[in-house]
């Protein structure tokens, strides 16, 4: 998404329901913005727009939950100007009246980046990589699931597309099935042609393991903040291309219980101003690879809760599936926590496979740049690789439980030092709120397992 507003606006709808969308991402991942009218698009770029500055510190219910964050009703709920993103400028494919979307950055009335927005979160990792004369090229491959939209909300549960089922039971794993791609083309055929008119670099699609599991891999991007708008405007698309086919798409962990979790895997190396990739383990430092890898591991239990932020996300973490359960490297295998792909030549490169599709893009590579950031820094040791066929090394494991990522999160220097001491609390403070509803919520699953038993 790289068009500029100026030529954007050289031919100007004259549908009068034409608008412009102006989009902020909140704590969650979701969007939240205002629709303007297309004449009234000048008020985009020049810093008219406003919203309460508490919109990026909604939970997951819509709460700004002011007891704990005191940034709303405590002061007023005060404005926040929308800074629009001229790069992220784009039409709306799904709309047929010339509609345009742009992703904007909140900032104080004084002028500077709010403190608890991700994209400008995320822009202040990006100033410390510059400042080391570095670049971080990051893409990322997203998950996600297409149900049916006819009888979820009726039943609260979702159902695979009928294409993918046999007398109503899914037709076993999918897993690379050209079959299911060939089910469901008209809806994959629509997200790419959605794709496509926002210049979102959509390379790869894959079936994976559930019913209507999908993945979508993005390009790599030598501008971290453009790769997280990918991956925010892809699960967008998704949404809105299985609307215009009777379905609809969730980015959330894990929305079967029998079926494979949805994951948001993040590629990652690092260039040089000469555009070198430092990560070379050949042609560049020998040692700097496994370093940033350790900074990784290191940092890996105290930022589960961006890679895991739900009390859902736990249910992906399961012994002898794909989503990782220890805290461990190796080089080419895909049961790590961290992944080295290629370890020598210009695709040098981590992958983090933690993260669940429902992670904040945003927040998720600041706490992936921030702990390569410390391998940067200082040179650490990531210990032994998990070799296939081999007795795995002695590791620490990542958590199974919601709460105790929330106190590992709100305990730590990294993550402060990340994300600014400010919003770390915010967040964890938000997080436990919601971690200890889910504690004390009696489910159907309680009543049908013990009311009759005990």
């Amino acid at each position: 998404m790289s068009k500029n507003h100026n030529e954007a606006t050289e031919a100007p709808s004259t549908d009068p329901t034409a608008c412009i969308e102006v989009l902020l991402v909140d704590m969650t991942g979701r969007l939240r913005g205002k629709r303007l009218p297309l004449d009234a698009e000048k008020k985009v770029w020049t810093g008219a727009v406003r919203l309460p500055a508490s919109t990026q510190s909604l939970d997951i219910w819509g709460d700004d939950n002011d007891d704990l964050t005191q940034i709303s009703l405590t002061l007023g709920d005060p404005d926040g100007a929308c800074i629009a993103d001229e790069r992220t400028l784009a039409p709306m494919p799904w709309a047929a009246d010339g509609s345009k979307q742009v992703l904007a950055t909140m900032h104080t009335l004084a002028g500077e980046p709010h403190f608890c927005d991700p994209r400008g979160i995320l822009a202040k990792v990006l100033k410390r990589f510059d400042a080391l004369g570095l670049t971080p090229v990051v893409a990322t491959e997203l998950e996600f699931y297409v149900y049916e939209d006819k009888d979820w909300r009726d039943t609260g549960k979702p159902m695979p597309p009928t294409p993918l089922t046999f007398q109503g039971a899914p037709n076993g794993f999918q897993l690379y099935d050209m079959d299911a791609l060939d089910a469901l083309t008209p809806f994959l055929n629509t997200l790419r042609a959605y794709a496509s008119a926002q210049d979102l670099p959509a390379d790869a699609t894959t079936a994976e393991f559930g019913p209507g599991q999908f993945e979508v891999n993005l390009l790599h991007r030598a501008d971290a903040l453009a790769a997280a708008d990918d991956c925010l405007m892809l699960k967008r698309v998704a949404a809105k291309a299985a609307e215009k086919h009777g379905l609809r798409a969730t980015c959330m962990a894990k929305p079967y219980t029998g079926q494979a979790g949805s994951g948001l895997h993040v590629h990652a190396s690092i260039i040089d101003k000469d555009g070198k990739n430092v990560l070379d383990a050949k042609g560049g430092d020998p040692v700097l690879l496994k370093s940033v890898t350790a900074g990784l591991l290191q940092t890996m239990r105290e930022a589960q809760l961006i890679f895991a932020p739900f009390a859902n996300s736990y249910r992906r973490f399961q012994p002898g599936s794909f989503a990782p359960t220890d805290i461990d490297w190796g080089y080419g295998h895909r049961g790590t926590s961290v992944r080295i792909p290629e370890k020598d030549g210009p695709a040098a490169r981590v992958e983090h496979r933690v993260a669940g599709a429902d992670a904040n893009p945003y927040l998720l590579l600041a706490a992936i740049l921030g702990g390569m950031l410390k391998g940067l820094e200082k040179t650490l040791d990531p210990g032994p690789a998990t070799e296939p066929g081999k007795e795995p090394p002695k590791t620490e494991k990542l958590t199974h439980d919601f709460l105790t990522a929330v106190e590992a999160f709100a305990a730590s220097a990294d993550m402060a030092d990340i994300f600014g001491a400010q919003y770390a609390k915010l967040f964890a403070d938000t997080k436990r709120k919601e971690a200890l509803t889910f504690m004390r919520t009696v489910s159907d699953f309680d009543y049908g397992t013990y009311l009759p038993r005990i």
